[in-house]
């Protein structure tokens, strides 16, 4: 039974107590790799079977297909025939705080990602650290910044097994994925869904006899879903490519002794033009603010100017209430809903502003600043919904 977040009607909040991506991550470091319990912050995954039996096991990420996408489009599917119940994602849902979580053990609140854009001071202010770009789509330049934003080992490094990384040839050598797979063996780059089949299949020869662990992502059906809607036919055409290319690594891995583990790292919901707010449309709200909106377009952070805080409340609840949840975002920092955490994150505070606001529904927010590149998209996600929080567990051995 999933928990709402902070009691808000119709939300999913994450279950970082056994039964989130942040937990599973852990069990796999710590079964697989054999990285110490005592590294983590969070319990294993709950009901997971026992991966020690395997020599090789392969951890697959399916960027954006969550567990209720899967309920509607799988019946009959690999993951529906394999699937062993679903979990939540972190908070917020999504690729930059999930994935960062699958590639360090670390939950939002440690490792400091709070969004696809993060605002930090240090680096001039709003900023993508994925593509390691300014909100104005001017490059963040220097090595020495990586190291800052991303103070922390990559799981790799505290697994005592041989591991490896398998990812589109297009982002595999960037800047984050080289900070975020330092201790594999080998990194492994493919262009294509079926280049993907062989090349998890070769990365698990090459790892031999003493097998170890494959870390995988695919990518494309989150493209997809932004640019044409998660409902899509072109989501419902890959959803088909992506099961067959399932039963095409199963069967490849036949006879390997290799666990086969997929998840998402979140889910999706449809935003249509309609239900998409431009905050510059409301100059009322805008001239309380300290700057743009960061975050996601369905989890938006605000810093709000000295002394405007119980004003600007006010004015949201009253052009906004109805599509918007508005809460002070250090309550949720408080609750706990970025995750556990040893040693906090010391800028996290900073990265979720004075407010965070949450779409309701199928509602979405965005702002423009001078020199942004416009994305239209029509497929969202980061929020609390069930469609964007839970996502499938699925495991099969080969």
């Amino acid at each position: 039974m999933t928990e709402s977040f902070l009691n808000l009607p119709g939300t999913v909040a994450p279950d970082y107590q056994g039964n989130s991506l942040l937990n599973l991550v852990i069990s796999l470091a710590t079964t697989v790799g054999r990285a110490r319990s005592s590294l983590f912050a969070a319990p294993s995954c709950e009901d997971l079977g026992d991966l020690k039996q395997a020599r090789n096991t392969v951890f697959l990420i399916i960027d954006g297909m969550g567990a209720m996408d899967v309920a509607r489009r799988g019946s009959g599917s690999f993951m529906a025939d394999h699937g062993k119940g679903r979990l939540t994602s972190v908070f917020p849902s999504t690729t930059a705080c999930a994935v960062t979580t699958s590639l360090c053990g670390l939950a939002p609140a440690a490792h400091g990602l709070t969004g696809w854009y993060v605002r930090d001071d240090r680096f001039g202010g709003i900023l993508a650290p994925l593509p390691m770009q300014r909100r104005d789509g001017l490059p963040l330049s220097g090595w020495w910044k990586m190291q800052r934003l991303f103070a922390y080992p990559s799981i790799f490094q505290l697994m005592k097994c041989r591991s490896v990384m398998v990812s589109h040839e297009h982002i595999l050598g960037s800047p984050f994925n080289m900070r975020h797979s330092r201790g594999v063996a080998r990194r492994y780059g493919y262009r294509s869904v079926d280049e993907m089949v062989a090349t998890i299949a070769t990365a698990v020869r090459d790892l031999g006899s003493r097998g170890g662990f494959v870390h995988a992502y695919h990518a494309d059906y989150d493209a997809l879903a932004h640019a044409h809607g998660i409902g899509s036919l072109q989501c419902t055409e890959h959803f088909e490519r992506l099961n067959e290319a399932l039963n095409r690594i199963s069967r490849a891995l036949a006879g390997s002794d290799t666990a086969l583990v997929v998840t998402a790292d979140h889910g999706f919901i449809d935003s249509p033009p309609e239900q998409q707010v431009c905050l510059n449309d409301y100059p009322q709200l805008m001239m309380h603010l300290d700057g743009p909106l960061w975050g996601e377009r369905r989890v938006a952070y605000a810093r709000v100017r000295a002394g405007r805080e119980a004003s600007f409340a006010q004015d949201f609840a009253q052009a906004l209430g109805d599509r918007f949840f508005l809460l002070r975002s250090n309550d949720i920092v408080d609750a706990g809903l970025f995750g556990p955490a040893g040693k906090p994150n010391p800028r996290l505070r900073e990265r979720v502003g004075d407010f965070t606001i949450l779409g309701k529904g199928d509602w979405s927010i965005h702002d423009r600043v001078e020199n942004e590149r416009s994305h239209a998209m029509i497929g969202m996600h980061a929020g609390v919904s069930a469609d964007e929080m839970l996502i499938p567990r699925v495991v099969a051995y080969c």
